[in-house]
């Protein structure tokens, strides 16, 4: 019985693979770097990038469909070190992306991957003052992979952030003079003091005895 299912697990394997054109057999049984009848890219992958110029070389490892990244895909330099975790959807960046310097995190950006076959894309716009409220906007597709979001820079040594930058579908993001004047205006004002306690710490001014409880809580 035994070996009736080993064999049985052996024609499935055979059978499955019979659909790759090339792939590599890991020591557990498992295929990598597939490409099937078509010469397309298929399942999880491990990439070795020679240096070009100024560009160190790195390993990069993560999955496609159809000849296209899709999912979480990390990169490693020659010494095994992860340099960056990217995020993919349609072969393009899409979503959080992290670059890390020496293990650690130096920059975040924010990518939105359009599908190519879409020739217009509804997105939402949050509002400069009110973070709930979105306006829908209709725009024509002319790159489907676009920075979009925010954009953090970090020290790697402190972890402290040194700056932020937004980004609307492709373009940097500054709010109108318009909007930072309204966005001004919805800060709470503080209400003077009644006369009745203007006048009171006036005659009071200077006397240790007396105290003056402004509302607050705690000590």
């Amino acid at each position: 019985m035994t070996k009736y299912i080993i064999l049985l697990m052996l024609l499935s394997s055979v059978y499955s693979n019979a659909q790759y054109n090339s792939f590599k057999v890991l020591e557990n049984g498992d295929t990598l770097n597939r490409l099937d009848n078509k010469n397309l890219k298929q399942g999880r992958w491990k990439i070795h990038i020679n240096a070009l110029r100024i560009d160190p070389a790195y390993d990069e490892e993560g999955e496609f469909i159809n000849d296209k990244k899709e999912g979480v895909w990390r990169k490693y330099d020659i010494y095994g070190l992860l340099v960056a975790k990217e995020n993919y959807k349609w072969g393009n960046k899409h979503g959080l992306q992290q670059y890390l310097n020496q293990g650690r995190l130096e920059r975040e950006e924010s990518w939105r991957s359009i599908d190519p076959k879409q020739q217009f894309d509804t997105i939402d716009v949050q509002d400069v003052i009110d973070d709930y409220k979105f306006e829908k906007k209709i725009i024509k597709i002319e790159s489907y992979s676009v920075e979009h979001g925010t954009w953090r820079y970090f020290d790697p040594e402190t972890g402290r952030l040194l700056k932020t930058v937004e980004y609307l579908f492709g373009k940097l993001y500054t709010p109108t003079k318009k909007e930072v004047v309204a966005s001004i205006d919805t800060i709470p004002k503080i209400k003077p003091k009644p006369q009745a306690v203007l006048d009171f710490e006036k005659s009071n001014k200077g006397k240790k005895s007396i105290k003056v409880r402004g509302g607050n809580t705690g000590y």
